[in-house]
């Protein structure tokens, strides 16, 4: 089938810009002799999503780039099946190929938002898999980008929450992070094409959406417009920033670690010397990489007092991992607590 061909009014240029954009990397050479790459639309029938479709169809095709959709069914709305259909209705007729309906099942872990999300992302890495696809586009725009600043703001986990969603992760890209909703609304509009309303999108009892339906506009009401433009450059300057300090701290992690018995160890003179923001990213980053353990905060502040605040106290059980300060080092050792989910100090002070 054919992709209608709509007038090329402005909120269709920008969001057609943005994907070209986005995918100028993955454009092949024009001596290359390969299958050209795939890449997927996450296509929900949404706004954001179907507007993201129809300008990667277009793009794709004059770059030598092949586009696909997969369209996940979560079976939470009765609606939603029909929404699904609709969607890969609009996905063949924007000639995207293939087009998959992934039917999920969603569970109850962390909430319904977070055991849909994992549902959803879980589905699309095997999509992308099984299709051998180059990369994965996701509808996120630069409204849904402030509404996460916010959440990791009232969140209070610092830096990591407030840089907010990345343009690109691993197999994942988010072309129209720079895009306003309205914009890819109007390319519905002037695309002639009819998106479908989520009802879960005026559901107040998620925060996202009290976040979109009543903090951002109290805030531009009470302290004036661009607030969501303010919230994304914040973002952005945050994350360039936590590169940064990652990639440092990196370097010194490959200097610093030893390795012991059953684990991994850090110079306490080496941690005192640095300053809090990469002390703390060495301790994240030795549990991480070498026990596959997430720390949080509270939990990684506790391991910097063995450095930075030491009275004699003795290990600390964190989710399977023991730390203690012995000879000089911070020593971390794997255990068999993987199911505790706080800080324990064996011994009070």
């Amino acid at each position: 089938m054919q992709s209608p061909r709509p007038r090329l009014s402005p909120a269709i240029a920008d969001v057609r810009r943005a994907v070209r954009i986005s995918l100028a990397d993955l454009v092949p050479a024009p001596s290359s002799e390969t299958d050209a790459p795939l890449v997927l639309v996450a296509l929900s029938g949404g706004p954001d999503s179907l507007a993201l479709a129809a300008a990667t169809a277009f793009e794709a095709q004059r770059a030598g780039l092949r586009a696909g959709a997969v369209i996940i069914d979560h079976g939470l709305q009765p609606e939603a099946t029909d929404a699904a259909a609709i969607a890969e209705h609009y996905a063949l007729v924007l000639g995207l190929e293939p087009v998959w309906v992934r039917k999920v099942t969603v569970g109850n872990d962390g909430g319904p938002e977070a055991a849909a999300r994992s549902a959803r992302y879980e589905a699309l890495d095997a999509a992308a898999a099984e299709a051998g696809a180059s990369a994965v586009l996701l509808g996120h725009t630069l409204d849904d980008q402030a509404e996460t600043v916010l959440l990791g703001l009232a969140r209070g986990s610092g830096a990591t929450s407030l840089q907010g969603m990345p343009a690109v992760a691993g197999l994942y890209r988010r072309p129209l992070l720079g895009i306003r909703r309205e914009s890819t609304e109007q390319f519905c509009e002037d695309s002639g094409l009819v998106a479908w309303n989520d009802p879960q999108n005026d559901d107040r009892r998620f925060a996202r959406v009290r976040v979109r339906r009543t903090v951002l506009p109290v805030m531009e009401q009470g302290i004036g417009p661009g607030i969501v433009e303010a919230l994304a450059r914040t973002a952005e300057a945050l994350r360039e920033d936590s590169d940064a300090l990652d990639h440092f701290a990196e370097e010194i992690a490959e200097d610093l670690a030893e390795i012991v018995e059953a684990g991994i160890a850090l110079p306490v003179s080496a941690l005192a010397a640095n300053p809090a923001a990469l002390r703390q990213r060495l301790i994240r980053l030795a549990v991480q990489s070498e026990f596959h353990v997430s720390l949080s905060r509270t939990q990684t502040l506790e391991v910097a007092r063995l450095v930075t605040d030491w009275h004699g106290q003795g290990p600390l059980d964190l989710p399977g991992v023991s730390v203690e300060r012995r000879e000089g080092l911070i020593v971390f050792t794997a255990t068999d607590a993987g199911e505790l989910t706080g800080v324990h100090p064996t011994v009070s002070h």
